[in-house]
């Protein structure tokens, strides 16, 4: 199953589980979503479930703030990640206070699905990672699932949630197709993952990158690297522990990341992971992402991508640092 149906399975399945879950954005009743991700959903549950908004960011969460205080579970969907800025106001001052603000007397369990991430061909403000700018602000909770089985499972976790969620859809991967157990849920949503075992360095990374990764992983093994890969899947609560037990084993962590690495998430995970397996290390976390710049034409963004070579130059320079007499 592609990963957007899969995504697409979990929203019809909430929406008749609990007839408080509502859809709410742009378009995604009768087009059913500019990627189709809620093809069909109005049909069958109506345009009071499936609800077509006005081109309006802000309006839309503000809605789905006070449906969810009186008592509904809303689920906005942002057209595209560059266009979640106008709604910036009401996610990081209300939505993720909410519940502070109320001494914990009020609930606003909203699940705001965000496609994000390039190498789709757009233009700009449609190719965006902003999960740093979010994860940043308290309240929010924030994940990443990077394969068809996560992206039902973890889709179904966050609107079950009773805090507020933002889902990180990497849309270069809609149409990725995997298995899918609707029997056998996926790990808790915030947890990380190892995908793949090493025992010679780390790679970790998130979303869309997250095959980038394994095939790096693979090349590396016919050069003699043995490559761990954890797939973060939560950025925010973020599973350090995970993260740094995988790091401590193989004493060298590279992560990887499509935004900008200059204040990027990657920074995080970094000085998390120093501070807790500095003395197993054998060489300093590195990261591999996009430049300090503004998202580049869709011509030149194969450029800015991380692809496999930039992840294997990291991989082998972390052995670098061993060699040269690092501690």
């Amino acid at each position: 199953m592609p990963l957007a149906k899969a995504i697409n399975r979990a929203l019809a399945d909430e929406l008749a589980a609990d007839v408080k879950t509502l859809l709410i954005g742009e378009d995604i009743g009768a087009l059913g979503g500019v990627f189709r991700v809620t093809d069909k959903l109005q049909a069958q549950f109506g345009p009071d479930r499936v609800i077509d908004s006005p081109l309006a960011e802000s309006g839309i969460i503000g809605a789905c703030i006070g449906l969810a205080m009186r008592g509904y579970r809303p689920v906005a969907e942002i057209q595209f990640d560059g266009f979640v800025f106008p709604a910036f106001n009401q996610i990081t001052t209300q939505l993720a206070k909410v519940h502070n603000r109320t001494d914990g007397a009020v609930t606003v369990p909203v699940t705001i699905r965000l496609p994000y991430g390039g190498h789709i061909g757009s233009i700009e403000h449609h190719s965006e990672s902003p999960e740093a700018l979010f994860a940043h602000t308290a309240g929010l909770r924030i994940i990443a699932p990077s394969s068809p089985h996560d992206a039902y499972w973890m889709t179904r976790q966050a609107i079950n949630s009773v805090d507020p969620v933002i889902v990180l859809e990497p849309k270069r991967r809609y149409w990725l197709k995997g298995p899918v157990d609707f029997d056998t849920p996926a790990p808790d949503a915030f947890t990380a993952q190892v995908l793949r075992e090493g025992t010679d360095v780390t790679l970790a990374t998130y979303g869309p990158l997250v095959p980038v990764a394994l095939a790096a992983a693979e090349v590396a093994a016919d050069q003699g690297r043995s490559v761990e890969v954890v797939d973060v899947r939560s950025i925010s609560p973020l599973d350090d522990e995970t993260i740094a037990r995988s790091a401590a084993k193989t004493q060298r962590l590279v992560v990887a990341h499509e935004a900008p690495t200059f204040g990027g998430f990657g920074a995080e995970i970094a000085a998390r992971v120093s501070e807790r397996a500095y003395h197993r290390l054998q060489a300093p976390v590195l990261r591999v992402g996009g430049f300090h710049m503004p998202y580049p034409p869709s011509g030149q963004e194969h450029r800015y991508l991380p692809d496999i070579d930039r992840m294997l130059e990291a991989l082998e320079r972390s052995f670098v640092y061993e060699n040269a007499g690092g501690h």
